[in-house]
C-alpha cells in the first residue's frame, strides 16, 4: 500500500442538513494523509433531493448505499441516526444535526409507527430518543455520541441509561465555525452590500409548524414596509424546504421577495455567513436561532405555538424571553426599540444552556475520533474553517428595479428665494402592490407596467458616456412614457444628469456625500423636490436630502439642451 497506516473514513449521510454538519465537523480529520474518506447517501428519507449537491465541487469519493455496507471501515461518521445504520461495520460517532434537541421527534414515512411519540409527550426529542439510538439487540448505536452540552446528556440518561454509555461532550463544531468567521464580519456585509444598513434576517425552519408555513406574507411585508436605505433583509429556510421545493420550484415561490431585493442564501454556509453579519433575527421554534443568540444577536419570536417545541429546552426558554413580532404593529418602530433595548449578554446567556466548549469543540472531537481510530492525531491543532464570503447570495438577489418613495419637502424659512434651505426626507421601498406618492424604476431592467408608470425613471450609464448620448436617451423616454417627469442618467457615485420635462437638462452632483450613499436615492429626494417646486432650477442650487437617516447635498446646474425632444 501506499500509506501503510490508511484508514478508510465514512461520511454517512441521509439529508443535506446531515451533510453539512458533517463538512462543519471534516475539520477534526484534516491535515492527515493517512485518512481516506469515502462519502454514501443512506437511503429512505424523503429530503434526500439533492443531500450530496454541496459535495459536487468537493469531488468526494462516493459509495453505493449497498456498497458501503459491505465494507469494513476504521470510523464511521454521521449526523443523523435514522436509516439502518446497524448495517455498516465501524465504529460509529454520532454528531448532532441541530442544536438544543428541542423539537418532539416526528414519525416521518420511513418510519414505523402511527405518529405518536413513543414516549410520553414532553420527552421525545428528535435526537435524543433511545428508539433512534439503540440496535436491534439493545446495544448502542453508536461507539461515541458527540452532544454539544452537559444538559443534553444528562436528558439522553433520563431517557435512556444503555444509550448514554457511549455519549460524550464535545461541543458544537458548527457554532465554532460561526464564532471563528466573526472577524470577517465587515467582509461579508462588503459582499452583501449591505453598508450602513441593518440587517434583518428571517429564520423558518420546515413543516406545518415553521415560520414560512403559517406566516407566508411576512418575509416580503419586512422587506417592502421597512425603508430599502435603512435596512435589508433575509429569508433563511430550513434545508428540508430546499429538498422538497427544489431549486426551480423554490425560486418560482420566492420570485416577488427576490424581487424585493430579499437575500435568499443556499442552504451550505451562505446562510450562516448571512447570521454573522446580521443585526437580528426573527424566528419560528427551528434551533438556528440558538446560533444567533450565542452570537449575541437580538431574537424576535415569531412562533405561534404548537406541539412541536419541547417545553423547558433551550429553544423554549430563548423564545419566552425574546419579544414577540406583533403582526399589527409597524415594523420600524419595533425593530427600533428591539436594537436599542437589547442586551447580548442575556442571549448568549440562554445560548449557553445549548453550547458548552465554545470555540474547542473541533479539537475535542479530533481526541476522540483518533482514539477510536487508534491513530496518534496529526500534530498541527486542527481548527475550525471560516465561512466563504456570500457573493453569489448577493448576485442572486440583485437591488430592486422598482421603488415606492414617500417624500416631504421642508422649506427652510432661513434659506434664500432659491430654496436654498429646503430639505428632503425621503423613503424608498420596494414595490409590491402598494405604490407610495411617487414611482422610481430602473428604465432598461423594471417590468414594462412600472416604467410606463413611473415619474422617475432612470438608468446606470458608463462615466465616460458623451452628453450628447445621454441627451438624447432622455428625450426619447420622455417622448416614450407620458407618465415620466424625470428620466436621468447615473454617471457616477457623485453625478447624474436629469431631463426634466418642461424644465430641460440639469447636472446633479453630490457634495461631500458620505461613503455608501446610493446616488440613486439622492436622485430619488431631487425628483420629489422638483415636482413639488415645478419651476425653473436656478444655477447652483443645492437640496439636502435624508436617506436613511443619512443626509447629502446635491447641487443644480442648468445644461445647455440640443433642443431635441420633450422638455
Amino acid at each position: 500500500m501506499l500509506f501503510p497506516e490508511a484508514r478508510s473514513v465514512l461520511f454517512v449521510v441521509r439529508t443535506a442538513t446531515t451533510l453539512h454538519r458533517l463538512l462543519d465537523a471534516a475539520p477534526a480529520l484534516a491535515g492527515d494523509r493517512r485518512i481516506r474518506l469515502h462519502v454514501t447517501l443512506v437511503p429512505g428519507s424523503e429530503f434526500e433531493a439533492d443531500a450530496l449537491a454541496p459535495l459536487d465541487g468537493l469531488r468526494a469519493l462516493q459509495l453505493p448505499w449497498e456498497e458501503a455496507t459491505q465494507r469494513s471501515f476504521a470510523l464511521i461518521l454521521a449526523a443523523s441516526a435514522r436509516g439502518e445504520l446497524h448495517r455498516l461495520r465501524g465504529p460509529l460517532t454520532l454528531l448532532p444535526h441541530g442544536a438544543g434537541f428541542s423539537k418532539r421527534m416526528p414519525a416521518l414515512p420511513d418510519e414505523p409507527g402511527d405518529g405518536a411519540p413513543a414516549q410520553p409527550e414532553g420527552d421525545a426529542a428528535n435526537g435524543l430518543h433511545p428508539d433512534q439510538l439503540l440496535r436491534p439487540d439493545g446495544a448502542p448505536l453508536a461507539r461515541l455520541h458527540a452532544l454539544a452540552h452537559p444538559g443534553q446528556l444528562e436528558r439522553l440518561a433520563a431517557h435512556s441509561p444503555r444509550a448514554a454509555v457511549p455519549a460524550a461532550v464535545v461541543g458544537d463544531p458548527t457554532l465554532d465555525r460561526l464564532l471563528e468567521s466573526q472577524p470577517r464580519r465587515d467582509r461579508y456585509r462588503h459582499a452583501l452590500r449591505t453598508g450602513r444598513r441593518k440587517l434583518v434576517v428571517t429564520l423558518s425552519t420546515w413543516g406545518p409548524e415553521s415560520l414560512l408555513t403559517r406566516r407566508p406574507g411576512l418575509p416580503l411585508r419586512l422587506a417592502t414596509e421597512l425603508p430599502y436605505d435603512a435596512y435589508q433583509t433575509a429569508l433563511v429556510l430550513h434545508p428540508n424546504e430546499h429538498a422538497y421545493k427544489g431549486r426551480f420550484g423554490l425560486g418560482l415561490d420566492l420570485t416577488p421577495e427576490r424581487k424585493a431585493g430579499v437575500l435568499l442564501p443556499s442552504p451550505y454556509e451562505e446562510w450562516a455567513a448571512l447570521l454573522v453579519a446580521a443585526d437580528c433575527v426573527i424566528t419560528d421554534h427551528g434551533s438556528t436561532a440558538l446560533y444567533a443568540a450565542a452570537l449575541g444577536l437580538p431574537v424576535l419570536g415569531a412562533y405561534d405555538g404548537g406541539s412541536e417545541l419541547l417545553p423547558g429546552t433551550p429553544m423554549a426558554r430563548l423564545l419566552e424571553a425574546a419579544p414577540r413580532l406583533d403582526e399589527q404593529a409597524p415594523y420600524v418602530r419595533l425593530l427600533e426599540r428591539v436594537l436599542a433595548e437589547h442586551r447580548p449578554e442575556s442571549v448568549r446567556a440562554v445560548a449557553a444552556d445549548a453550547f458548552a466548549r465554545q470555540g474547542n469543540a473541533v479539537g475535542e472531537l479530533r481526541r476522540r475520533l483518533y482514539a477510536l481510530l487508534d491513530l496518534a492525531p496529526p500534530p498541527v491543532p486542527p481548527e475550525p474553517e471560516p465561512l466563504p464570503l456570500p457573493t453569489e447570495v448577493a448576485r442572486r438577489s440583485p437591488a430592486p428595479s422598482v421603488f415606492a418613495l414617500d417624500g416631504e419637502v421642508d422649506a427652510d424659512p432661513g434659506g434664500d428665494a432659491n430654496g436654498a434651505g429646503d430639505m428632503v426626507r425621503v423613503v424608498r421601498r420596494p414595490v409590491s402592490g402598494r405604490v407610495g406618492d411617487h414611482l422610481a424604476a430602473k428604465e432598461d431592467w423594471a417590468g414594462l407596467r412600472h416604467v410606463q408608470s413611473a415619474g422617475l425613471l432612470y438608468r446606470h450609464w458608463d462615466g465616460h458616456a458623451a452628453t450628447a448620448s445621454v441627451r438624447e436617451w432622455s428625450a426619447g423616454v420622455l417622448a416614450a412614457y407620458p407618465g415620466c417627469r424625470t428620466a436621468a442618467a447615473v454617471l457616477a457615485e457623485d453625478r447624474c444628469v436629469l431631463r426634466v420635462r418642461d424644465g430641460g437638462l440639469l447636472d446633479m452632483r453630490l457634495e461631500s456625500a458620505p461613503a455608501g450613499v446610493d446616488p440613486v436615492a439622492a436622485l430619488c429626494g431631487v425628483h420629489i423636490w422638483l415636482v413639488k417646486r415645478r419651476a425653473a432650477v436656478p444655477a447652483g442650487q443645492r437640496v439636502r436630502c435624508e436617506v436613511g437617516g443619512r443626509r447629502v447635498v446635491a447641487v443644480l446646474q442648468p445644461l445647455p439642451d440640443a433642443g431635441a425632444g420633450p422638455g
